[in-house]
C-alpha cells in the first residue's frame, strides 16, 4: 500500500509529518487496514501515487481531482489549516510581488510576467486565472516553475513579476524559510475547497477519516503548529467538481 503527504512537506516539517503518519498508520492497522510503515516521498508521491490502485492515503490538489482523478478515487476529507478569510477546509491564493515593485493592484499587474507552478494547479493557475478573468483583466503566464516555492523565488529574483501562491504554502514558507523576505502580498483570490485527502480504497474512506481525525487530535501543540494543521472536515466532491477547469496556460503564450 502507498501513503504520501507530499503537498505540504518542507524539510523542516518532515519530523511532524512523520509523526502524523505514524499515528494514522497505527490507527489504520488497529482497524485491520494494511498501512505502509512510512510515507512515500519525491516524485512518486504525486501522480504515481494518486493513480495507483494501491493508494491508501494521499493529498492532492483540487484541480487534478476534478480534471483527472475524481472517477477513480474517493475523497476521505479535507484538512483544515485555519486560513484567514476562508471557511474551515477552504483556502485561497495570495498574489505576491517584490516588496520594491511599485505596482499595487491587480490592474497594475495585468499582462505582467506571471510565474505559475504548473498548469494543473488550483492555487497557482486556476485561481489566479479566474480572479483576473472576473475582473476583466488579461493575464500573461511567462514562466512555469514546477513548485510554489520556485515561483516565489522566481519573483524574488526578477524572473517574473508576480505569482499566485497557495495561502497555506505561503504561511509555511514564511514560518520555516526566509523566501518570503523581500516579497509582499498585494491581493487574494476567492476561497475554494482545500487540498483533499484521497484513497483508492473506497470502502475504507470513512475509517480513514476517523484515523486521520484521531491522529490530528493526538499531535502535540508544537506539531500542529509546525504543520499549520487544525483538523479534518468533510467537503463534498460536488463542491470541487463545481469549479471550472481553466484553459491551458500555453493558450496565452510564453510558458513551456
Amino acid at each position: 500500500m502507498i501513503a504520501a503527504l507530499g503537498m505540504y512537506d518542507l524539510p523542516p516539517m518532515r519530523a511532524a509529518q512523520d509523526a502524523l503518519w505514524s499515528l494514522i498508520r497505527d490507527g489504520a492497522r488497529a482497524r485491520g487496514l494494511p498501512a505502509p510503515e512510512g510515507l512515500t516521498r519525491g516524485d512518486a508521491a504525486y501522480w504515481p501515487a494518486w493513480q495507483s490502485p494501491d493508494l491508501l492515503l494521499s493529498q492532492t490538489c483540487g484541480l487534478p481531482f476534478r480534471a483527472r482523478l475524481h472517477a477513480h478515487i474517493t475523497l476521505i476529507g479535507t484538512p483544515d489549516y485555519g486560513v484567514a478569510g476562508c471557511p474551515p477546509g477552504y483556502y485561497r491564493s495570495v498574489l505576491i510581488a517584490r516588496a520594491t515593485d511599485p505596482r499595487s493592484t491587480e490592474a497594475d499587474f495585468a499582462s505582467a510576467r506571471l510565474a505559475i507552478n504548473e498548469p494543473l494547479s488550483q492555487s497557482g493557475w486556476a485561481a489566479v486565472y479566474q480572479h483576473f478573468h472576473a475582473l476583466g483583466l488579461t493575464i500573461a503566464p511567462a514562466i512555469q516553475t514546477g513548485a510554489h516555492r520556485a515561483s516565489a523565488l522566481a519573483v524574488a529574483r526578477g524572473e517574473a513579476d508576480f505569482a499566485a501562491i497557495d495561502a497555506v504554502t505561503w504561511a509555511l514558507l514564511d514560518r520555516h524559510t526566509d523566501i518570503t523576505a523581500g516579497l509582499r502580498v498585494f491581493g487574494h483570490t476567492a476561497p475554494t475547497p482545500g487540498l483533499p485527502l484521497i484513497t483508492a480504497q473506497s470502502a475504507q474512506a470513512d475509517a480513514l477519516f476517523d484515523c486521520v481525525t484521531a491522529a490530528i487530535n493526538a499531535l502535540s501543540t508544537d506539531q500542529r503548529h509546525t504543520l499549520c494543521l487544525q483538523g479534518l472536515v468533510r467537503i463534498p466532491a460536488r463542491a470541487y467538481l463545481a469549479l471550472p477547469i481553466p484553459p491551458a496556460p500555453a493558450q496565452f503564450g510564453g510558458t513551456p
